[in-house]
């Protein structure tokens, strides 16, 4: 072999995530040739012959040419099941050809109801005791009348709240930010109306939280992570006490066409994504995560259980803080106190000896972001003085 053939060969990088996939599935190439080609007719692509993507799927595995055929990408996804960067790395997708966005929201809608009324739903059996979330006991009913995946959780401090999960599409973020601000108002009539016909006492829901899953963008790129940070700040693109019409949609349209045009970013926004992997921030307003590379980002749940702990203990806070603003000494339950929430601050900033750093990184956010860790500070310290006195 020539010195220069030998120096191409060297340069030869095979692609072993193509190899390994076909090879767990049993195939030659050639019945991994068939199977892409049968793929594509089904999507109804126009795709070549079994022979020519047999010849493709060689020089892409062995490394004799890079996949940058969008077509041959789509095909190797859907037939692996797996997603471009997962197959190829760092892989810039085609700006998807969509003109909607399509995402879960999760609204945590938060109150505190008392003690009482949380042991009262538990011993008519309203509510049962759920796995511990974030060392949180807590129990919890999935069967919610609501407008989507509603489930009803309370702890045995006080605190309920209503987690309302919806799929939800929208042309542009600033129809998701009207849709929210309305939705918020109707949130939380509702869910003061549901939780005091719930014990026959009157509750107030004091606030929403909102987390959103953005499971199919309508962005790549920079485009990608400007979006999720506006999203994260929803606010932003409208005006200040504006009533709903079209005008005011208008402008957040154009609000929202400059932040892109310029670029978006606010120093209280945290960011918590792996680049190729996922696209994630927190803010004051809520949380954002898109999982670019499903099977290695962080699962929904896990965003979703550690709002859950975050919001109870926000809103048990907010209570006790409340009282002290009333001038009264806080009133709580024994196994509530001082002790208990300096526990759960070291459970919740802590890391677990088998926790991820993507994991450790967006607890970190969420709780910098939420202001929590000196929310619960602060009651420590009124509980401990009032106790000592």
């Amino acid at each position: 072999m020539s010195v220069e053939g030998n120096q191409t060969a060297k340069r030869l990088v095979p692609n072993n995530v193509l190899i390994a996939k076909r090879k767990a599935k049993g195939w030659s190439r050639l019945r991994a040739a068939r199977e892409l080609e049968r793929a594509g007719q089904q999507r109804g692509l126009s795709v070549p012959d079994a022979d020519a993507i047999e010849k493709a799927v060689y020089r892409h595995e062995t490394g004799r040419a890079a996949c940058r055929d969008q077509l041959y990408i789509e095909l190797y996804c859907l037939v692996y099941e797996a997603t471009p960067h997962e197959l190829f790395g760092d892989v810039e997708p085609a700006t998807p050809a969509a003109d909607t966005f399509g995402l879960r929201s999760h609204k945590f809608v938060c109150a505190y109801i008392g003690p009482d009324q949380a042991a009262e739903l538990v011993k008519r059996g309203m509510v049962e005791q759920t796995e511990p979330l974030c060392g949180l006991d807590s129990y919890t009913n999935s069967g919610v009348p609501a407008d989507g995946e509603c489930h009803l959780y309370t702890w045995p401090f006080g605190v309920a709240i209503l987690h309302l999960c919806e799929e939800v599409k929208f042309p542009s973020i600033a129809n998701l930010a009207t849709w929210r601000r309305r939705s918020y108002i109707q949130n939380l009539d509702w869910a003061s109306g549901y939780l005091s016909a719930l014990n026959g006492n009157p509750v107030e829901a004091s606030y929403v939280l909102s987390l959103y899953w953005l499971h199919s963008p309508m962005w790549s790129g920079p485009d990608l992570d400007t979006a999720a940070r506006i999203m994260s700040t929803p606010r932003v693109l409208l005006e200040r006490d504006s009533e709903e019409s079209e005008s005011s949609l208008g402008h957040a349209e154009l609000v929202e066409r400059s932040l892109f045009a310029e670029g978006f970013d606010h120093p209280e926004i945290i960011p918590f994504g792996l680049k190729g992997i996922s696209a994630g921030y927190a803010s004051w307003s809520g949380v954002v995560y898109c999982p670019l590379a499903p099977r290695r980002a962080l699962a929904e749940d896990e965003l979703v259980t550690t709002e859950l702990a975050t919001q109870a203990m926000w809103a048990y806070c907010q209570h006790i803080n409340g009282q002290i603003e009333q001038g009264k000494d806080p009133d709580v339950p024994d196994p509530y106190g001082w002790r208990f929430l300096r526990g759960v601050r070291s459970r919740l900033t802590n890391a677990r000896p088998q926790e991820t750093g993507q994991h450790r990184s967006m607890r970190t956010a969420i709780l910098d972001t939420s202001g929590l860790i000196d929310h619960l500070t602060q009651a420590i310290d009124i509980l401990r003085e009032t106790s000592e006195g």
